[in-house]
Protein backbone atom coordinates (compact mmCIF):
# COMPACT_ATOMS: atom_id res chain seq x y z
CA UNK A 1 0.00 0.00 0.00
CA UNK A 2 2.86 2.26 0.76
CA UNK A 3 4.24 1.85 -2.78
CA UNK A 4 0.83 2.83 -4.31
CA UNK A 5 1.35 6.21 -2.19
CA UNK A 6 4.61 6.77 -3.37
CA UNK A 7 4.59 6.12 -7.30
CA UNK A 8 1.68 8.85 -7.57
CA UNK A 9 4.27 11.30 -5.10
CA UNK A 10 7.23 10.76 -7.00
CA UNK A 11 5.22 11.42 -10.85
CA UNK A 12 3.69 14.79 -8.94
CA UNK A 13 7.57 15.97 -7.83
CA UNK A 14 8.97 14.87 -10.71
CA UNK A 15 6.50 16.44 -12.73
CA UNK A 16 6.30 19.87 -10.90
CA UNK A 17 9.90 20.02 -11.10
CA UNK A 18 10.23 19.90 -15.04
CA UNK A 19 7.80 22.60 -14.87
CA UNK A 20 9.58 24.89 -12.92
CA UNK A 21 12.39 24.18 -15.06
CA UNK A 22 10.33 25.22 -18.30
CA UNK A 23 9.07 28.37 -16.53
CA UNK A 24 13.31 29.17 -16.01
CA UNK A 25 13.92 28.64 -19.17
CA UNK A 26 11.00 30.65 -20.50
CA UNK A 27 12.49 33.39 -18.82
CA UNK A 28 15.87 32.88 -20.60
CA UNK A 29 14.39 33.60 -23.98
CA UNK A 30 15.51 36.97 -25.07
CA UNK A 31 13.68 39.67 -27.35
CA UNK A 32 14.28 39.89 -30.65
CA UNK A 33 16.02 43.14 -31.71
CA UNK A 34 15.26 45.35 -34.60
CA UNK A 35 17.40 47.54 -36.85
CA UNK A 36 17.41 49.68 -39.15
CA UNK A 37 17.63 47.64 -42.55
CA UNK A 38 20.94 48.25 -44.21
CA UNK A 39 20.62 49.62 -47.81
CA UNK A 40 16.75 50.46 -47.54
CA UNK A 41 15.61 53.63 -46.30
CA UNK A 42 12.16 55.01 -44.68
CA UNK A 43 9.64 55.55 -47.19
CA UNK A 44 6.89 58.37 -47.18
CA UNK A 45 3.97 58.39 -49.75
CA UNK A 46 1.22 60.19 -49.87
CA UNK A 47 -2.82 58.75 -49.55
CA UNK A 48 -5.56 59.48 -50.80
CA UNK A 49 -8.91 60.67 -48.61
CA UNK A 50 -10.96 57.15 -47.76
CA UNK A 51 -13.49 56.32 -44.82
CA UNK A 52 -10.91 56.00 -42.58
CA UNK A 53 -8.88 58.95 -42.65
CA UNK A 54 -11.52 61.57 -44.50
CA UNK A 55 -8.85 64.12 -44.98
CA UNK A 56 -6.44 61.67 -46.81
CA UNK A 57 -2.82 61.10 -45.29
CA UNK A 58 0.74 59.45 -45.42
CA UNK A 59 2.15 55.98 -45.01
CA UNK A 60 5.72 55.64 -43.49
CA UNK A 61 6.65 52.68 -44.80
CA UNK A 62 10.29 51.54 -42.19
CA UNK A 63 12.13 48.51 -43.29
CA UNK A 64 13.63 47.14 -40.11
CA UNK A 65 16.05 44.06 -39.92
CA UNK A 66 14.54 41.84 -37.55
CA UNK A 67 17.18 39.75 -35.59
CA UNK A 68 16.91 36.58 -33.79
CA UNK A 69 19.68 36.35 -31.02
CA UNK A 70 18.34 33.26 -29.10
CA UNK A 71 20.23 29.58 -29.84
CA UNK A 72 16.62 28.10 -31.25
CA UNK A 73 14.01 29.14 -33.65
CA UNK A 74 10.77 31.18 -32.57
CA UNK A 75 7.90 33.49 -34.31
CA UNK A 76 7.78 36.71 -34.00
CA UNK A 77 4.10 37.34 -33.58
CA UNK A 78 2.78 40.60 -32.82
CA UNK A 79 4.27 43.96 -32.89
CA UNK A 80 1.87 46.44 -31.26
CA UNK A 81 3.36 50.52 -30.57
CA UNK A 82 3.45 53.92 -31.36
CA UNK A 83 5.41 56.27 -34.13
CA UNK A 84 6.90 58.96 -32.66
CA UNK A 85 8.21 61.81 -35.27
CA UNK A 86 10.59 64.32 -33.64
CA UNK A 87 8.95 63.76 -29.79
CA UNK A 88 5.69 63.92 -31.46
CA UNK A 89 3.18 61.00 -31.25
CA UNK A 90 2.20 60.17 -34.99
CA UNK A 91 0.87 56.87 -35.94
CA UNK A 92 0.17 53.42 -33.69
CA UNK A 93 1.08 50.69 -34.72
CA UNK A 94 -0.47 47.00 -34.81
CA UNK A 95 1.30 44.17 -36.65
CA UNK A 96 0.33 40.82 -36.83
CA UNK A 97 3.53 39.31 -37.90
CA UNK A 98 3.95 35.14 -37.64
CA UNK A 99 7.69 35.93 -39.04
CA UNK A 100 9.86 32.39 -38.44
CA UNK A 101 13.16 33.30 -37.40
CA UNK A 102 15.86 30.83 -37.27
CA UNK A 103 18.01 30.65 -34.85
CA UNK A 104 20.62 33.59 -34.84
CA UNK A 105 18.29 34.56 -38.13
CA UNK A 106 17.69 37.58 -39.85
CA UNK A 107 14.78 38.92 -41.84
CA UNK A 108 14.28 42.43 -43.53
CA UNK A 109 10.50 43.56 -42.79
CA UNK A 110 8.62 46.48 -44.35
CA UNK A 111 6.10 48.49 -41.53
CA UNK A 112 3.64 50.88 -42.97
CA UNK A 113 2.39 53.12 -40.58
CA UNK A 114 -0.61 56.00 -41.61
CA UNK A 115 -0.68 58.94 -40.56
CA UNK A 116 -4.03 60.74 -40.44
CA UNK A 117 -3.83 64.45 -42.25
CA UNK A 118 -6.48 65.12 -38.99
CA UNK A 119 -3.26 64.54 -36.84
CA UNK A 120 -1.75 67.52 -38.47
CA UNK A 121 -2.32 70.40 -35.93
CA UNK A 122 -0.09 68.09 -33.25
CA UNK A 123 2.67 67.58 -36.29
CA UNK A 124 2.55 71.30 -38.11
CA UNK A 125 6.56 71.46 -37.08
CA UNK A 126 7.26 68.13 -38.49
CA UNK A 127 5.42 69.24 -42.06
CA UNK A 128 7.40 72.10 -42.00
CA UNK A 129 10.99 70.38 -41.38
CA UNK A 130 9.84 67.71 -44.21
CA UNK A 131 8.95 70.59 -46.63
CA UNK A 132 12.02 72.16 -46.15
CA UNK A 133 14.01 69.11 -46.77
CA UNK A 134 15.14 68.68 -43.03
CA UNK A 135 16.26 65.38 -41.56
CA UNK A 136 13.19 64.14 -39.00
CA UNK A 137 13.96 62.03 -36.28
CA UNK A 138 11.62 58.76 -36.13
CA UNK A 139 11.08 56.45 -33.31
CA UNK A 140 9.40 53.39 -32.91
CA UNK A 141 8.21 52.27 -29.27
CA UNK A 142 6.39 49.28 -28.63
CA UNK A 143 5.76 45.53 -27.12
CA UNK A 144 6.39 42.69 -29.38
CA UNK A 145 5.13 39.07 -28.90
CA UNK A 146 7.23 35.70 -29.84
CA UNK A 147 6.40 32.34 -29.99
CA UNK A 148 9.01 29.97 -28.55
CA UNK A 149 7.30 26.64 -29.04
CA UNK A 150 7.88 24.76 -25.83
CA UNK A 151 9.36 27.59 -24.33
CA UNK A 152 6.21 29.55 -24.20
CA UNK A 153 5.14 32.84 -25.75
CA UNK A 154 6.36 35.90 -23.72
CA UNK A 155 5.74 39.75 -24.79
CA UNK A 156 8.59 42.30 -24.36
CA UNK A 157 8.29 45.52 -23.77
CA UNK A 158 7.64 48.15 -23.82
CA UNK A 159 10.62 49.29 -25.43
CA UNK A 160 11.83 51.76 -28.21
CA UNK A 161 12.16 48.92 -31.05
CA UNK A 162 13.52 51.09 -34.19
CA UNK A 163 15.11 54.82 -34.79
CA UNK A 164 16.19 56.43 -37.03
CA UNK A 165 15.85 59.94 -39.47
CA UNK A 166 13.39 60.27 -42.46
CA UNK A 167 14.26 62.73 -45.50
CA UNK A 168 18.58 62.06 -45.42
Amino acid sequence: MRRVILIPALVLLTTSAACASLGALGQLIQPPRFAEAPDRRPEVRLDPPSASRPLGGAVIRLYTEVTNPNPFGLTLQTLTGSLMLDGNHAADADFPLGLPLDAGGRAVVPLDLAISFSDLPALMEVVRRAARDEPVDYRLDGTIGVDAGRLGAPVFGPMILLRGELGR
